[in-house]
């Protein structure tokens, strides 16, 4: 598949996920997706993101102007002669837009203490890499990984010094593909000793260590 089809495909994925699509686009993306990791992972990625939109009362949303705009000129462009889709989807959409780039820029930003993180568990056919920034509210965590189980959703948490755990909030397994995520909690890097996460089952699917402070 050339560059042009599959960007056309990619720029359909955030109505994919919300969806928006049907008949002839929907077959197409469906079929792109079948034989491309890179769009399953972005899929993926975004699952979370829409199911916290889902929670959304569009009517309770203020999206910036000039967003809000920018987002209707580029429905407007490619939908063209099928008009707009109606407020609400537009709204989401927006509000994704600025997800995404609020997670991008805080991912992506200079300076950022890393701090390497001990995999102490791994369950079969998991693979991982994290990391660790300390903040003034707590500490993020960084996981990089393969072989969660796809469409499965995982919750992960900080353990403290004193035994007890801290949510850090959840992930949704991308199987064979790569998966990168943030994750956060409220337990601050002095009290923080490690971090578990679960399968849907409860069952430790990692869990690591922290260097001691």
């Amino acid at each position: 598949m050339n560059d042009l089809v599959h960007r056309r495909r990619t720029e359909l994925l955030g109505a994919y996920v919300l969806n928006h699509l049907e008949g002839s686009e929907l077959a197409a993306v469906q079929d792109h997706l079948d034989d491309c990791a890179e769009c399953q992972r972005t899929v993926a990625e975004l699952a979370p993101v829409v199911r916290a939109l889902a929670r959304v009362n569009a009517d309770d949303v203020t999206v910036p102007a000039h967003l809000e705009e920018l987002v209707v000129r580029r429905v407007d462009a490619q939908r063209g002669q099928r008009g707009r889709r109606g407020r609400v989807p537009l709204l989401l959409a927006a509000a994704a837009a600025a997800v995404v780039a609020g997670a991008t820029w805080w991912y992506l930003r200079p300076g950022v203490p890393l701090e390497p993180v001990a995999l102490v568990r791994q369950a079969p056919g998991v693979t991982a890499e994290a990391s660790l920034v300390p903040h003034t509210w707590g500490v993020e965590i960084k996981l990089d990984g393969q072989g969660f189980t796809a469409g499965q959703t995982y919750q992960v948490a900080v353990t403290g010094t004193d035994g007890g755990e801290v949510s850090a909030g959840s992930f949704v397994g991308t199987g064979t593909n790569a998966m990168h995520c943030n994750l956060n909690s409220s337990v601050l890097r002095a009290d923080a000793s490690g971090f578990v996460v679960r399968d849907a089952a409860g069952t430790v699917a990692l869990s690591s260590t922290f260097p001691r402070q």
